[in-house]
C-alpha cells in the first residue's frame, strides 16, 4: 500500500489472505494490490471529504496534496472532525468485508 498518512489506520490482513489464495501468480497479486490500494485511498478520502466540512476543503487538499506521507495531516482532520479515525476505520472495514465476499 502506498505510505499516506492513514496508513497506520489500514490493516488488511484478511485481504492479504485473500489475495494470496486467489492470484495465480506474481503478477496478479502485485495488480490486485495495486487495485485494493487505489480502491482504499479512493474510499478513505471520500470519507474524509464527506465528513470535513466543506470550508476546510481546499486546505485539506491543498496540504494533502503537497504532503501525502505527513502524519500531521491527521491531527489536522482531528481538530476538524470529531472521530475521524473511527470514521476511516469503519470505511475501512466496509471495505474488507466487500473484498472477502467478493470471493
Amino acid at each position: 500500500m502506498s505510505i499516506l498518512f492513514f496508513a497506520d489506520l489500514v490493516v488488511l490482513e484478511e485481504v492479504e489472505v485473500f489475495i494470496n489464495a486467489k492470484a495465480a501468480s506474481k503478477e496478479e497479486k502485485e495488480e490486485l494490490w495495486h487495485l485494493v490500494d487505489k480502491i482504499t485511498q479512493t474510499r478513505v478520502m471520500d470519507t474524509i471529504l464527506t465528513k470535513l466540512p466543506r470550508k476546510h476543503h481546499e486546505e485539506f487538499l491543498e496540504k494533502f496534496s503537497n504532503f501525502p506521507h505527513d502524519e500531521r495531516l491527521m491531527d489536522y482532520l482531528k481538530e476538524k472532525v470529531e472521530d475521524i479515525e473511527e470514521h476511516i476505520q469503519k470505511e475501512i472495514k466496509l471495505l474488507k468485508s466487500e473484498i472477502v465476499k467478493a470471493s
